[in-house]
């Protein structure tokens, strides 16, 4: 999956995105709260490098942080920024490549890679470059915040797809339903994934489908490949744990 492709299928997928949740500004204060929670302090300077439309960003944001965000598809990037605004907080946004970070060393105090985002890298080298970057950004005793989908059980049982998820306006508007098809590799933990988007249109339904590709990687081999790149203490907390929607990686970047 090239670089293009990932940011075409954001791109895409920008004005939209919102409606894969039931109700966004309420995940928006639900992820915040529990980001903020794990961050040990009010005025950190974070970096959400795979920042989306805002979601995590800019719940870290209404908490005090000082947050930039980046992605790889500058449309969701500038909405973030947009959203941010729309809620009077400030969110600097750019576009970049989580491999090629444009941040001076030693910049932040956390690092934020949430929403199953480090997966869309398909090899080791990728996923390595990625994370070194996110070290070479972070201050000593800087933190990193990593969420995937839970691949460990996905990987036992290979899904073909996702539960439709119905998302109800807050004006009573119509509603939507999104859901996904994945489609497993020979290799057992490469999927393509097809994102159907259904929209109501005139009494009859608009079908919107959007291609990409993830790699799922296991607790124990992310958790190694995050110590390979020289992070101290990766521990993985779960759901239940840390009232975040995807297991957590959190890791120390060292001194």
């Amino acid at each position: 999956m090239s670089e293009n492709s990932v940011a075409h299928f954001y791109d895409g997928l920008a004005d939209d995105y919102h409606l894969i949740y039931a109700d966004w500004d309420t995940g928006i204060h639900r992820q915040g709260d529990a980001l903020h929670a794990l961050m040990g302090r009010d005025d950190a300077s974070v970096l959400d490098c795979s920042c989306g439309i805002g979601t995590q960003a800019i719940g870290l944001a209404l908490h005090g942080h000082d947050v930039t965000g980046t992605d790889l598809s500058a449309r969701a990037a500038a909405r973030a920024a947009r959203e941010a605004a729309h809620r009077k907080v400030t969110l600097r946004t750019a576009a970049a490549d989580m491999r090629r970070l444009p941040f001076a060393d030693a910049q932040f105090d956390a690092v934020v890679c949430a929403d199953n985002s480090l997966p869309h890298l398909l090899t080791e080298q990728d996923v390595h470059a990625a994370l070194a970057e996110m070290r070479r950004v972070l201050r000593p005793a800087g933190l990193l915040l990593l969420s995937t989908r839970p691949y460990d059980d996905l990987l036992r049982n290979r899904p073909t797809s996702t539960p439709p998820q119905v998302h109800q306006p807050a004006d009573g508007g119509e509603r939507t339903v999104s859901f996904q098809l994945w489609h497993w590799h020979e290799d057992g933990e490469h999927y393509d994934l097809e994102h159907f988007q259904l929209l109501p249109a005139g009494g009859e339904w608009r079908v919107r489908v959007r291609r990409t590709v993830y790699w799922a990687l296991g607790r124990d081999r992310l958790a190694g490949l995050v110590a390979d790149a020289g992070f101290e203490d990766p521990e993985w907390r779960m759901p239940h744990e840390t009232g975040f929607f995807q297991p957590l990686l959190i890791a120390g970047a060292g001194k």
